[in-house]
Formats: C-alpha cells, sequence, structure tokens
C-alpha cells in the first residue's frame, strides 16, 4: 500500500550521505538531488543517512536542511527526514500549542492514536518524553478541556492488541452500548471510550457492522444519498462502497445527530481514522487545497505520513470522492521543487 520507490540496490548511507553534501556545497543548492536521493529512501534507510552524514562531517543533516532549502519545500523535506516518532511528536507538540484554536488541530493526535500501529503509537509517546521533558498525557491535560480530554487521554494512553482477534458476542454487545450512548447523547461515556481506545481494530470493525445490521434503518441507495447529501464524510462513503460496505454510514449518521460541537467532530474522526483512514486523510489532502490557499502542513502531514503506509489506497479512494486525482489536485495547487518531491512520494515521479 506504500507509493514510495526504492531502488532495488540501494547505495550505502555513505554514498546517500556524500550526494547530499555535494548538493549543499557550492553555488547553489542542487534541489532535484536532494529529492532523488531522499524521497526514494525508506524510513529506516532514511535514519542511516542522517547517522553517516553526522559522522563523515560532523555536521546534522537536518540543519543543513533548513539553512541550504527555503520555503515549503524544507519544510516537507525535514519532515520527511526526520525519524518518523520523533516527527509526529513534534507535530503533535503544536498540535497542542494550537489545541484552543479547534478541534481540527487535535486531528494529528487523532491520527497517531487511531490511524498507526500501538506500536508506532507508544514510539511517539517516548519521543515525546524525550524531546520535551513531560508526556504528551501531561499536555493534553494542561491545555485539553473537557470532555475532548478524557477521549484524547485515553487513546493516546492505550496499547491496543494488534493482531485479528474477535469476538463476535462482544462486537454485538458493544454495539449496543455505543447505540445507547449516542442516543443519550453522552458521547464521552466512560464505556464508549473505553470501547474505542482499547479494542483492537479487527473488533471495532466487527462492532461497526454489527451497528449498521442492528441499528441502521432498512433502506435502499436512494434513500442512502438522501441521508448522506449533507454530510461530506457520508456521501464519500456512498459513493465509494457498496452498500454492504457501510458498517460506519449509520453510526457516524448518528453521532451527528447529537449535535455540531467539537466532541462530535471528534469522535466522527476517531470513527473514521479506525475503520476506513483512507478516506480521512484523502478528505485531509482534499481540505488543504480547496478554497482560498493551500494548507500546506495539512498536506505535508497527510502525504509525508503516510507514503510508506496506505498512500496507494488513498490515490485509489480520492477520484472516486472528488472526481479529481490525488495527482491533479497536487499539481493545481503546488510548484516547483515542492510539488516534484510531494509527488514523488505519491508514486508519481521517477
Amino acid at each position: 500500500m506504500s507509493t514510495l520507490k526504492v531502488p532495488d540496490l540501494v547505495p550505502p548511507p555513505e554514498q546517500d550521505a556524500k550526494r547530499l553534501k555535494e548538493a549543499f556545497d557550492g553555488l547553489g543548492t542542487d534541489e532535484k538531488a536532494v529529492t532523488w536521493v531522499l524521497s526514494q529512501r525508506t524510513a529506516s534507510q532514511r535514519q542511516l543517512i542522517r547517522q553517516a552524514y553526522q559522522r563523515l562531517y560532523n555536521e546534522s543533516l537536518i540543519d543543513n536542511i533548513t539553512s541550504e532549502l527555503s520555503g515549503d519545500f524544507k519544510d516537507a523535506v525535514i519532515m520527511w527526514t526526520l525519524d518518523p516518532a520523533e516527527r509526529d511528536a513534534k507535530m503533535a507538540k503544536e498540535a497542542l500549542k494550537k489545541s484552543k484554536s479547534g478541534v481540527k488541530h487535535l486531528q494529528v493526535i487523532v491520527e497517531i492514536s487511531c490511524a498507526s500501529s500501538p506500536y508506532h503509537l507508544a514510539a511517539v509517546r517516548q519521543a515525546y518524553c524525550a524531546l520535551f521533558d513531560c508526556s504528551i498525557e501531561e499536555d493534553i491535560t494542561a491545555v485539553v478541556s473537557m470532555p475532548l480530554r478524557k477521549v484524547l487521554l485515553r487513546l493516546v494512553s492505550s496499547f491496543r492488541y494488534d493482531k485479528e482477534l474477535l469476538d463476535i458476542e462482544a462486537a454485538a454487545s458493544e454495539a449496543n452500548q455505543l447505540h445507547e450512548a449516542i442516543k443519550a447523547k453522552q458521547l464521552d461515556h466512560d464505556q464508549v471510550v473505553h470501547i474505542l481506545a482499547t479494542r483492537n481494530f479487527f473488533q471495532l470493525k466487527a462492532t461497526f457492522e454489527r451497528y449498521e445490521q442492528m441499528h441502521g434503518s432498512p433502506i435502499d441507495e436512494v434513500q442512502l444519498l438522501q441521508l448522506a447529501v449533507n454530510n461530506s464524510s457520508l456521501l464519500s462513503l456512498f459513493f465509494s462502497h457498496s452498500l454492504k460496505q457501510l458498517d460506519i454510514c449509520f453510526l457516524l449518521q448518528d453521532i451527528s445527530s447529537v449535535g455540531k460541537g467539537n466532541l462530535v467532530s471528534l469522535m466522527k474522526m476517531v470513527i473514521l481514522c479506525i475503520r476506513c483512514p483512507e478516506r480521512h486523510f484523502a478528505e485531509v489532502i482534499r481540505t488543504s487545497i480547496v478554497g482560498f490557499g493551500t494548507d500546506e502542513a495539512a498536506l505535508n502531514r497527510a502525504i509525508i505520513t503516510r507514503a510508506e503506509v496506505d498512500m496507494k489506497l488513498i490515490k485509489e479512494v480520492y477520484p472516486i470522492m472528488y472526481k479529481n486525482t490525488l495527482e491533479d489536485d497536487v499539481i493545481g495547487d503546488t510548484s516547483g521543487d515542492y510539488q516534484d518531491f510531494l509527488l514523488t512520494l505519491t508514486g508519481s515521479k521517477f
């Protein structure tokens, strides 16, 4: 599902480090060489290049990227070159600094918790402590108000079982518990938070399927489209799934019926990241591009964090959701070396 194109024969990290050093030295910077080397290396290979660069030249590769590149291209290359756990810890820190601006800035914490492996979440928590001398839980407690605080704390502090283990009876029981809590407009009910924060992803998908079977109304496609027209997430699900696959459509609709506050937005984000992260990130990319100006931070986050995860799936669902290819939208809203770098990560260049 990765779109990263790694050569069959990868040069030693010392050779890549030398190529980067040459790209930085002399009159001007060879941006294409920077893209050529770094955009075709895995996360572990990039870390070996950083270590080799430090060892050979007694200089930080990140510092040299910062001084030699500029603008959006620089920001994207730095984000890509950082260790993924370090990168996500830094993004979480920035998000928490902006948390008072609205729930949108907390997206990255939901993504780390609900669209990543439990091992990556644990690595991010460890990196956060090392970088900022406090835990991510402490910062969430300090800056995020209830009830969002309660949900986020449970999400970041859990360690989900990562194997495919299902309990069908539990799925039915917990689908009912979700339904009762939503009917009572208690989205932050202890049991709801417990289910979403602790159950493995396979179990949660089974629970969502049971929710649709038990609490979704008998409905044909015309009625379902009418249900979805005022909800972009539901509309994209309608056009990209058969009826049998719409196991979160009614759940998202029921959550939406509770109201329009930050908790509703956060819980819908949690459900979407757990059930179909490719659609969540397609929406992040589209939202970063449409309208006046480009949200480069969100665009970078979506492409860079998912290039080695599920970017192939994101590219598949994007035109179904938005009638444009992801590449065409990126080309229409970026330019130059920055554009080339992002397109390379999506597998569209080189």
